[in-house]
């Protein structure tokens, strides 16, 4: 039986999603495969081990039962880790890397991959670099604010050729923390105020009359996607409370009522970002498509996705075949592979 660490909590904006999240992960697990070991991280970035019900973590209350645990053990405690964090701290490289450290085997993409797909600046520099379509956009660093806003709202209004509205975002964050729709200059101000909350660098991007669709990942080196879903957000923009929150009053249709051509091309592009950020075992790719031109935008690759009873991934797995259970332990498997491969390279090569 693999002792499997689920890592959940975390620094970041998106703690509280991340209990959401870890709470349908333990659920899930088949508990003739795996002895599942909970260990949750608080917001203060306090390491604990929690034995409880699984209840009490999505509730917060793991916290006040929980026992101190240094990540220095892990390698003693755990086979296999699984993260269930999202956002900085956890789904941008530094996590992957005290577990590389640790020589512990885990799920999901490895520290490249995961800080370059967390950042959104960096991320669209390399889809643009390899021919894939993104949005117009341009970017500023929070401490511009203050100086003189208005001309910095004349700069944005220039990059963008002045059509609002615009979408306004921290670089390094997820779950729509912190990212707002400008209409209008004050707006955008107040936008990006909100944004360098959360990060230093910050993205603006130009607003389009578009559908949200979304392809689920797995793979190492055969990379396969699901079928295409598309979310039809019951708030004006698919933002944090909508995802969450709002009792699953938001639309999802999976497989998208999308042309058949246009769903075959946001699989390959969705393959070819993956390949482009060097992903491995899951992920999901995020994309736009332009109402009436029918163009396709990537939007952004999410390496930790949601994992909620509410959340794309699993479902789109679902409709192309495997159930919940079973994706978790492919995505083990997943893990496995990379982790044995990456380390009998030399072997191999000779």
């Amino acid at each position: 039986m693999i002792k499997i660490g689920i890592i959940f909590g975390g620094r970041s904006g998106e703690h509280t999603v991340s209990l959401m999240s870890a709470t349908s992960v333990i659920n899930a697990l088949d508990r003739n495969k795996f002895q599942v070991i909970c260990i949750g991280i608080t917001r203060r970035g306090e390491w604990k081990r929690y034995d409880g019900s699984a209840s009490d973590i999505e509730n917060g209350e793991w916290e006040k039962k929980a026992v101190p645990f240094n990540p220095g053990d892990l390698k003693q405690e755990i086979d296999f880790a699984f993260p269930v964090l999202h956002g900085p701290y956890g789904e941008d490289g530094t996590i992957q890397g005290l577990f590389e450290m640790l020589d512990v085997p885990y799920a999901g993409c490895g520290v490249l991959a995961s800080a370059l797909a967390m950042d959104k600046i960096a991320a669209k520099e390399i889809f643009t670099s390899v021919g894939l379509p993104v949005c117009a956009y341009t970017t500023m660093m929070s401490e511009d604010l203050g100086t003189n806003d208005e001309l910095l709202a004349d700069k944005i209004e220039q990059e963008l050729s002045g059509k609002y509205p615009f979408f306004v975002k921290p670089a390094n964050m997820g779950s729509s923390v912190g990212i707002n729709k400008a209409k209008n200059r004050s707006a955008l101000i107040a936008a990006l105020y909100e944004a360098a909350k959360y990060d230093r660098r910050l993205i603006i991007e130009e607003g389009i009359d578009a559908r949200e669709l979304e392809a689920a990942m797995l793979g190492n080196i055969e990379i396969e996607a699901s079928v295409v879903g598309e979310i039809c957000p019951a708030a004006e923009f698919y933002d944090y409370h909508t995802k969450y929150f709002d009792g699953g009053r938001s639309e999802v249709e999976i497989p998208a009522r999308v042309n058949p051509d246009i769903a075959e091309q946001i699989r390959q592009l969705a393959v070819k970002a993956y390949q482009a950020l060097d992903c491995a075992g899951f992920s999901r790719v995020d994309f736009f498509l332009e109402n009436k031109t029918n163009k396709i935008y990537i939007s952004e690759i999410n390496t930790i996705p949601g994992f909620t009873k509410y959340s794309m991934f699993p479902q789109l797995w679902q409709s192309t075949g495997i159930t919940y259970s079973g994706l978790l332990e492919r995505i083990v498997e997943l893990g496995y592979e990379r982790y044995y491969v990456k380390n009998h390279r030399q072997t191999a090569i000779q």
